[in-house]
């Protein structure tokens, strides 16, 4: 239950309109029930049963006043115009009230379609601002594809599943009351009869969605497993042509989609028989009726009349059709239930890293970062241990190490892309904790190893970030990155499309524009992580020189590969296996002869 509650709870914004939806449906239950009541007398005026009234009923709302008022009427027309005029006046009100009906369906219809759209849309904010909100750390242990799994497929299935349900919930326990007390009006006796046989029905097609969510929960999970696949397909494409891995990608991608098949053609067959089963069940409960009714009638038992009866059957057959109806709703929830469940599971993820109560906006930094007895881990197995290094402001210290040694670890923890497992980060005396979150990145700025950009025009790519940013600055920003002659030579210069990633550029392309991007917002503290490693020879020293002097009276934190870029470095960090095993400038290490000497000697 607290799964729908979950679930509904969407509905709150929108129950105005579900209030008129619902208002509407009474109304169109009301006119509906109307409609067939008139089966009644138009077999009492087929057969001549209709006896006038000599008397004129006082008109009241009420069941039985409408009832003798109408029956007087119907018995003055017969008088004076006839049993044919009797049958029009008949039919003429039926025509009516099946217009009434279908107008208050549409109306109901009308303000539904609200409904149904804004509740898919707000979820899918919901997701998205989850994506956005979750840390790194997260998506470490869970597939791309599943994620987009949940964000497309799921969300389209609790659209086509629950969402569009809601038109039944809101429509046919309303008809199914309204002419419940229709039937009890005509027959009480039979009334009870049918309510007997109803819950064996029920629970007969109840017994059939038992195991639907489970099964369309497998078949969801399956479907991110596909959808991972086809991502990391089309990431390494280049990869797997290489190494002639068509075959084995072709056979795992089978694999999974014939799992995901079968379940699927399981999950189907068992509701596609809801609609038979229902249909073949309310046979069975419409024969009972005309048996039993009929014996009463045929006994004289009852005062239940021959169109009685049919009128009494037709009504049931209003429903038949919604309890049908609920029954297919029931299997679409219990299907779609299951993607709930999936987009439940990440809407209800932890955010471990974000603004503490009271935390402290950051707008200016102004002494130094201190990393103290840090520690971090990834699972179980440390990739830093108690690391100690202070950055004065304005300074540049470098990372260097063999890969894997902790020194994307080591940058990652500064902006808290992650947060330390033992010990502190303080900037300006402060943990890094205690500030906010917004603000504490808002001071730094990062250009990555591997570049970063999304599928929209140089210009919006380069300004990301930065609000105001005006086309001047951001030539300037691209022309120090070495970038705007590039851009130029674009058809549509600062204009033009990038592609997916960056696509329509090359490597050295691509990480100009990142460090266009980071010269832009100009924040007191830089990360760079390798950032001239995609360059050629003549732009790597064009950047490196505007790295250079973008760095002046700033603190950088710089990873390096090659150890010929951070030789004028303040200082110059050796990581080894998670540990600083060297420290010192340039010539200071190179004097230790240790690893730092090996490593530049290797290069050399």
């Amino acid at each position: 239950m607290k799964k729908y509650y979950k679930l509904f709870r969407y509905l709150i914004p929108y129950k105005w309109s579900a209030f008129q939806s619902i208002l509407y449906n009474v109304f169109g239950a009301i006119f509906s029930l109307f409609s067939l009541a008139m089966i009644i007398p138009f077999m009492g005026v087929l057969f001549g049963t209709v006896k006038p009234l000599e008397v004129k009923p006082v008109f009241a709302f009420n069941a039985d006043a409408i009832i003798d008022y109408f029956n007087y009427t119907l018995g003055q027309i017969v008088l004076e115009f006839g049993q044919v005029s009797a049958l029009l006046y008949v039919v003429a009100l039926v025509v009516v009230t099946s217009l009434f009906k279908n107008f208050f369906s549409y109306l109901a219809l009308y303000h539904m379609a609200p409904i149904r759209n804004g509740v898919v849309r707000d979820i899918r904010n919901e997701l998205y601002a989850k994506v956005l909100e979750l840390p790194l750390g997260y998506y470490s242990e869970e597939r791309k594809g599943d994620i987009i799994s949940k964000m497309t497929n799921d969300v389209n299935e609790i659209e086509v599943s629950i969402i569009r349900s809601l038109e039944m919930f809101f429509k046919e326990p309303i008809i199914i009351i309204v002419h419940l007390i229709g039937l009890i009006t005509i027959s009480p006796n039979l009334t009870l009869f049918v309510l007997l046989m109803l819950p064996i029905t029920g629970g007969v097609i109840g017994r059939v969605g038992r195991n639907l969510r489970k099964s369309s929960f497998k078949g969801q999970k399956k479907l991110g497993s596909l959808l991972s696949i086809m991502d990391e397909t089309l990431g390494g494409l280049r990869i797997i042509k290489a190494f002639n891995a068509e075959t084995k990608m072709n056979l795992r991608f089978r694999g999974v989609n014939a799992y995901y098949s079968d379940i699927m053609i399981k999950m189907w067959r068992r509701r596609d028989l809801a609609t038979p089963l229902s249909e073949f069940l309310g046979t069975i409960v419409v024969v009972s009726i005309l048996w039993y009714g009929g014996k009463l009638v045929i006994e004289g038992t009852s005062t239940i009349s021959p169109g009685a009866l049919i009128s009494f059957v037709a009504m049931f057959y209003m429903i038949i059709n919604p309890i049908k109806s609920f029954s297919s709703a029931y299997f679409n929830v219990l299907k779609g239930m299951a993607s709930a469940d999936r987009i439940d599971s990440l809407l209800m993820a932890e955010n471990t890293i974000k603004s503490t109560a009271g935390a402290v906006k950051i707008d200016e930094f102004s002494s130094g970062i201190e990393y103290r007895n840090v520690s971090f881990r990834y699972g179980n197995e440390y990739v830093l241990k108690n690391v100690n290094v202070t950055i004065e402001k304005g300074k540049t210290v470098a990372l260097v190490g063999q890969s894997g040694s902790g020194k994307s670890t080591f940058v990652d923890l500064l902006p808290r892309f992650y947060d330390v497992v033992d010990g502190e980060i303080i900037i300006d005396g402060i943990n890094v904790k205690n500030y906010n979150l917004s603000s504490l990145r808002g001071v730094m700025g990062n250009v990555n190893q591997e570049s970063i950009l999304f599928n929209d025009t140089f210009y919006n790519n380069i300004s990301f970030g930065v609000e105001g940013a005006t086309e001047d600055q951001v030539i300037a920003a691209a022309k120090i990155a070495n970038a705007h002659d590039f851009i130029m030579a674009t058809p549509k210069g600062y204009q033009s499309n990038i592609g997916d990633r960056g696509g329509k550029l090359s490597g050295g392309q691509r990480q100009r524009l990142s460090i266009a991007r980071a010269i832009l917002k100009n924040p007191p503290i830089m990360i760079l992580d390798e950032a001239t490693s995609a360059l050629d020879t003549e732009s790597e020293r064009l950047v490196q020189e505007a790295i250079e002097n973008l760095m002046k009276n700033r603190t950088s934190v710089v990873i390096a590969h090659r150890l010929s870029t951070v030789k004028n470095a303040d200082l110059i960090c050796v990581l080894h296996e998670g540990e600083i095993v060297e420290r010192g400038k340039h010539d200071e290490l190179l004097a230790l002869n240790g690893y730092y000497s090996k490593l530049y000697m290797l290069q050399s």
